[in-house]
């Protein structure tokens, strides 16, 4: 995949839920899900994001996007973080707003 950004996340039970917040923040047909058996890299081309709203609602309430460091062994390109979203982006030392994105 060429410009591919986004998380590798370590095996334990939360992946299969965060893969799904991610898959309802971006385009399905955009994202590429690689189990590799001990992590799981989820990438697209240029830009991924994940936000707190996603996480809760298949993790629970309680679930912080800072929790997700836990689990994200690595990550490819530039990452943006708040207290409401994570946004991995390549290159640019600005992301591109949602708009541009989706």
């Amino acid at each position: 995949m060429k410009d591919a950004v986004g998380p590798v996340l370590r095996m334990c039970d939360q992946v299969e839920f965060v893969i799904r917040a991610i898959q309802e923040d971006n385009p399905a047909d955009s994202l590429e899900i690689v189990d590799c058996g001990a992590y799981v890299r989820v990438q697209r081309s240029g830009f991924l994001k994940l936000t707190r709203e996603s996480l809760e609602r298949h993790l629970g309430a309680g679930f912080t996007i800072s929790q997700l460091e836990s689990i994200m062994s690595a990550f490819a390109g530039r990452i943006q973080t708040s207290s409401s979203e994570v946004v991995w982006y390549f290159k640019s030392a600005i992301p591109p707003s949602r708009e541009n994105a989706l």
